[in-house]
């Protein structure tokens, strides 16, 4: 038969009950369960040092009837065995002694009312996968081409996760798609987060932040307890929204670090981009020497850029005959090379040993301002 006496003895469930109005419940429910849980702590300590010390017994026990034992008649002067004898009979006693103590202590634990902690245990606290590990080390590639492949396969399923801000939401999405607790999903939501920054959309790239270190803290738990992310991400939001003042705390600096990465990132990312765009228009506007006309017009002196500012020919034969051969040939050569002059185009210009140029007067004024306003 059923033996149900066991359950005469059960310590009432905190929120069952009943008390004066003009008591604080939430605070007497508290201290009732923290008064309850140190007198399991201390029996539990009750029960190691009972332990202990009866293993200790035993063990010494062992070892005097070894030494009895190895005492034999060639060297009993080296030893006293009636001393030893009586060394065995008094840890027999000790030994019948622990084991009344041991045999008490189970008495007593019987005799414990059943409570809200012991009463019953979680059956199903996290989920277990059948996953074989991947000894081969993945190379770049593939792990690129894995990434690409999950982020096309599950797009529309980031991006919702992405926009969620409820940990019961982020939980519940989870536990609908699994699949997506992985480092792809956290790899993902980095790279998005660096877009919305660039596109200069920085609250939507906080609400996205808030999801990928939920994401890497999922990972980082499971990479603790050496299980499949999968398997734990339910503990993560367990311990999460019981505000574990300690776990919140370092959560919410992991955010603000990484949104600070974010913003960094993104800066560098528009430099990077701003630099090739202009590396990109440099070499648009090279002339047939491989020379850049906006440098080569910012580096001429004052005169001659008037020359090009005013469209005067004369005044250009003019400043060109009042400068030295030697620098006046630097100028003009520079002009050619970088095409602000096409030689020999008209006829008119200032003559440098034979070579006659025309000015393109108005393709060097507006790739200086375009230049100007770009800086």
């Amino acid at each position: 038969m059923v033996d149900y006496s066991v359950w005469d003895h059960i310590e009432v469930s905190d929120d069952e009950d009943d008390t004066h109005p003009n008591i604080d419940t939430a605070s007497l429910f508290r201290w009732r369960h923290q008064a309850r849980v140190e007198r399991m702590e201390q029996f539990e300590k009750e029960k190691e040092e009972l332990e202990k010390g009866a293993n200790d017994c035993k063990k010494k026990l062992a070892d005097c009837q070894k030494k009895l034992k190895d005492l034999d008649v060639q060297d009993r002067e080296k030893g006293d065995p009636e001393k030893l004898k009586k060394e065995l009979d008094q840890l027999k006693k000790e030994e019948k002694k622990w084991q009344k103590k041991e045999d008490d202590l189970k008495k007593k634990e019987k005799t414990v009312p059943w409570n809200v902690d012991t009463l019953s245990k979680e059956g199903f606290s996290k989920s277990v996968f059948n996953v074989k590990a991947d000894t081969k080390e993945e190379t770049e590639e593939q792990k690129e081409q894995k990434h690409k492949t999950f982020v096309e396969k599950n797009l529309k399923a980031l991006k919702h996760f992405g926009m969620l801000h409820r940990w019961d939401d982020s939980q519940k999405y989870l536990s609908d798609n699994p699949h997506l607790v992985c480092e792809e999903t956290a790899n993902y939501l980095v790279i998005w987060c660096i877009d919305l920054e660039v596109e200069e959309k920085h609250a939507l790239m906080e609400q996205v932040a808030h999801q990928t270190i939920v994401m890497q803290f999922i990972l980082e738990l499971a990479k603790s307890l050496k299980v499949d992310p999968r398997a734990c991400f339910r503990q993560f939001f367990n311990r999460i929204k019981t505000a574990d003042q300690q776990y919140v705390d370092a959560f919410t600096d992991e955010l603000e670090a990484f949104k600070e990465r974010v913003r960094e990132r993104a800066k560098v990312r528009i430099e990077k981009a701003l630099k090739e765009y202009e590396e990109e228009e440099k070499k648009k506007r090279l002339g047939p020497g491989g020379l850049d006309p906006v440098e080569v017009y910012e580096g001429l002196p004052p005169e001659l850029q008037k020359c090009f500012d005013t469209k005067d020919i004369q005044m250009l034969q003019d400043t060109i005959s009042k400068m030295e051969a030697n620098e006046a040939r630097f100028y003009m050569k520079q002009c050619i090379d970088s095409g602000l002059w096409v030689p020999n185009a008209k006829g008119d210009g200032p003559d440098l040993e034979g070579a006659d140029t025309e000015p393109v007067y108005e393709e060097a004024k507006n790739e200086s301002t375009e230049h100007s306003a770009a800086c």
